[in-house]
C-alpha cells in the first residue's frame, strides 16, 4: 500500500439501494491500485435507510467514517462537512452514484503524486442522457457565470482530486451559501483536468430538479458577481435618457401648440418602466437575502451521529461548522 493517504469524500442522500454496492466498487479499485485510503460519507438527511447502510459498510470497510446531518442541508453542505473531516493527504470529491467513474481515481492520484498538481479537476466530454432543458441552461448557465467572474466552468463537475494544502484552504472559506466548483476554481493553485463521460445511473435517479438547479444557478450567479447590481445602475440611467429625450419632444410639440397623443405609448411605457423597477428589486432582494443568510452565521450544517471503522484511527470527527 502507499505511504500516503487518500480521503474519498462523498456526499449521500436516499441512495440506501445502491450507495453499499458502489462504496465496495471504490474500495476493490482503489485496493487493487495500492491506494492507502479512507472514505468519507455523509448522509445529507437520507428519508430511507442510507444511514443504516453506511453503519454496515463502517462494520464491514476498513476506514470508513459515516457521518449523519440533522437533517438535509443540501449537497454543498454536506461536501463542506465532508472536507472538514478529510485528513488524507489529498482528498477525492466525488457522487456516489458512480456517475464519477472511481476507474480514473489512480489516474488523479498519479498526476497529484508524480506530476505534482494539486488540484486534478474531472471535466465532462459529455453530458450523458440529459433533457435538452438542462442542456441549454447548463450551458447558458455557464455561459453567463463565465463572463461575470471570468472562470470558464463549462463542463465542470464536482468530480476533483484537491492537495491537503487546498482543502485547508477551502476549509478557511467562512460563506454560509457555498458553491464549491467555483470557490475551489476560485483558490487557484496548480491544476489540470482529466476528462470523463457521464454514465447513466444503474439505480435511482438525480435529486437535482430544475427548481433546484435554478436556485443555485441564482447563488453561484450572486456568490461571484455584483454586476446585476451594477445593471439596476445601467437600467435607471437608459430610462433617466429616454424620458429626457421624451420631455424635450414634449415641450417642443406643447410650445408649437400640438397637442401630444399616444395614450398606448404611455401604457406602454408605464409597463416597461414598472417591470423594471420589480425586476431591479428582485435583484436588490436577492443580494440582501445572501447578506441576511452571512450576517446570522448560522452553522453550514449540524451533525447527529457519526460512526468509523473499528481499526479506523479516527473516532471522533470534526465538530459542526
Amino acid at each position: 500500500m502507499s505511504t500516503y493517504l487518500i480521503s474519498v469524500a462523498i456526499p449521500v442522500y436516499n441512495e440506501a439501494k445502491q450507495i453499499y454496492k458502489n462504496i465496495n466498487i471504490i474500495h476493490k479499485i482503489l485496493t487493487e491500485s495500492n491506494i492507502n485510503h479512507e472514505f468519507i460519507l455523509v448522509d445529507d438527511g437520507s428519508r430511507d435507510n442510507t444511514w443504516e447502510e453506511l453503519e454496515r459498510l463502517s462494520s464491514d470497510l476498513p476506514n470508513v467514517i459515516a457521518i449523519k446531518l440533522s437533517r438535509n442541508f443540501g449537497k454543498e453542505a454536506a461536501l463542506c462537512a465532508a472536507l472538514e473531516a478529510a485528513h488524507g493527504d489529498a482528498c477525492v470529491v466525488m457522487d456516489s452514484d458512480l456517475q464519477h467513474p472511481p476507474e480514473l481515481i489512480p489516474q488523479m492520484v498519479r498526476l497529484w503524486k508524480e506530476e505534482g498538481y494539486d488540484v486534478v479537476e474531472g471535466v465532462k466530454s459529455s453530458r450523458g442522457k440529459e433533457s435538452v432543458v438542462n442542456k441549454v441552461g447548463a450551458h447558458l448557465f455557464y455561459s453567463i457565470l463565465k463572463n461575470l467572474s471570468g472562470f470558464n466552468l463549462d463542463g465542470a463537475s464536482d468530480f476533483k482530486l484537491l492537495d491537503s494544502k487546498v482543502v485547508a484552504s477551502w476549509n478557511t472559506m467562512q460563506e454560509r451559501n457555498t458553491f464549491f466548483r467555483g470557490m475551489s476554481a476560485w483558490l487557484g493553485y496548480k491544476r489540470t483536468t482529466i476528462s470523463f463521460e457521464v454514465v447513466e445511473r444503474k439505480e435511482g435517479k438525480s435529486k437535482w430538479s430544475t427548481i433546484k438547479l435554478f436556485k443555485l444557478a441564482i447563488n453561484a450567479i450572486t456568490s461571484f458577481s455584483s454586476l446585476p447590481l451594477h445593471l439596476v445602475t445601467l437600467m435607471g440611467m437608459f430610462f433617466l435618457f429616454g424620458s429626457l429625450i421624451l420631455g424635450i419632444y414634449t415641450l417642443y410639440m406643447k410650445f408649437r401648440g400640438i397637442a401630444v397623443s399616444g395614450f398606448t405609448t404611455v401604457i406602454l411605457l408605464l409597463l416597461i418602466i414598472g417591470s423594471t423597477l420589480m425586476i431591479s428589486l428582485g435583484i436588490i432582494g436577492t443580494y440582501i437575502a445572501k447578506i441576511f443568510d452571512e450576517v446570522k452565521f448560522r452553522p453550514r450544517y449540524i451533525i447527529s451521529e457519526k460512526v468509523a471503522s473499528k481499526n479506523s484511527e479516527r473516532k471522533n470527527i470534526g465538530a459542526n461548522s
